[in-house]
């Protein structure tokens, strides 16, 4: 079975219900997540980088006002969901779903853009159960720089609170789509688990996205893990090496440089999102997960390396 730690399905689920659907896992997700093993996610909010053609018809402008709406999707969907998947906020409310044969989520957050200067935003993530946090998507704000920001800027003063406040809040810190001053002044600051949720290896891809093998290392003595992300522009440059082997290789390289106790899943799948958001090959989708531990397998991992990977190392971080 598999914990995938970063999903963006909040995204397709709040596009369907501003048209007029519902049940939206159910009917459209669902099916490939069981064919998957999936028994559990994180379901970020994201609205930074929503095309504006998303709220087009809306009055959400703002990133506030779109945050609470994919918020208030986001608990509608999940209230028509209960007899088949339960929002947790602890590793032990995970398994217990899992004994019951349900599926559960954490809820996570993918950039802060939208609480601007007032920190009692995190208050607010944290009253909605959200339980992993990233200060940015790729865009500066007044907390910190993402990967398409200055290079020369890191956390602000506000952002060095924001981090604070989410650990006493009980977030976990996460440090995907940080850009590298932002991560180094996280990294100075460090006093607790810091994860990368959905990020791969830049030795293996040489992208703002990816993390270097000091970062790698970081995150490793933290306590933390990092994701494996299916994303094809963060597996290769090379479009015919943007396979699941390769992922897979991106996986190895990881577990040689941190220990395959601090590697996971993270897979971010969004296909559904259109052109220029497919996985790579053999991974389209969640259905086709288990082609990952295949080649891990291939590699001459072993079934307990390949349990951690897939679900143990993820959760134990949010025990």
């Amino acid at each position: 079975m598999v914990f995938d730690g970063h999903s963006d399905l909040l995204y397709d689920v709040t596009r369907r219900r501003m048209l007029g659907e519902n049940r939206v896992l159910e009917r459209c997700h669902r099916a490939q997540l069981l064919r998957g093993g999936v028994e559990g996610l994180v379901l970020s909010l994201w609205t930074s980088g929503t095309p504006e053609t998303f709220w087009k018809e809306t009055d959400c402008r703002t990133a506030a006002q779109r945050t609470a709406r994919m918020m208030a999707c986001a608990q509608a969907e999940l209230a028509e969901c209960q007899d088949w998947l339960v929002v947790v906020r602890t590793a032990r409310e995970a398994e217990r779903a899992r004994a019951a044969g349900r599926q559960y989520a954490f809820l996570g957050i993918e950039g802060m853009e939208a609480i601007g200067a007032d920190l009692s935003g995190i208050d607010r993530y944290a009253g909605w159960g959200a339980r992993l946090g990233m200060l940015t998507w790729n865009e500066e704000n007044f907390l910190a720089t993402g990967v398409w920001g200055d290079s020369l800027r890191g956390l602000t003063a506000l952002g060095k609170r924001a981090v604070h406040r989410m650990r006493q809040r009980g977030m976990v810190v996460d440090v995907s789509h940080l850009n590298d001053r932002s991560f180094q002044d996280v990294a100075l600051g460090a006093d607790g688990v810091v994860i990368a949720s959905h990020s791969n290896c830049r030795r293996l891809c040489s992208v703002p996205r990816n993390l270097t093998d000091d970062q790698l290392r970081f995150i490793r003595d933290t306590g933390g893990v990092v994701g494996l992300n299916v994303h094809h522009a963060f597996v290769h440059e090379e479009a015919q090496k943007q396979t699941a082997e390769m992922l897979a290789r991106h996986a190895a390289h990881m577990a040689d440089v941190m220990g395959v106790e601090h590697v996971a899943c993270g897979f971010d799948f969004c296909q559904y999102m259109g052109p220029g958001n497919e996985g790579v090959e053999g991974m389209e989708n969640a259905s086709q997960i288990k082609n990952l531990f295949y080649w891990l397998e291939r590699m001459g991992m072993h079934s307990q390396e390949l349990q951690m990977i897939a679900r143990d190392n993820f959760l134990r971080v949010l025990a």
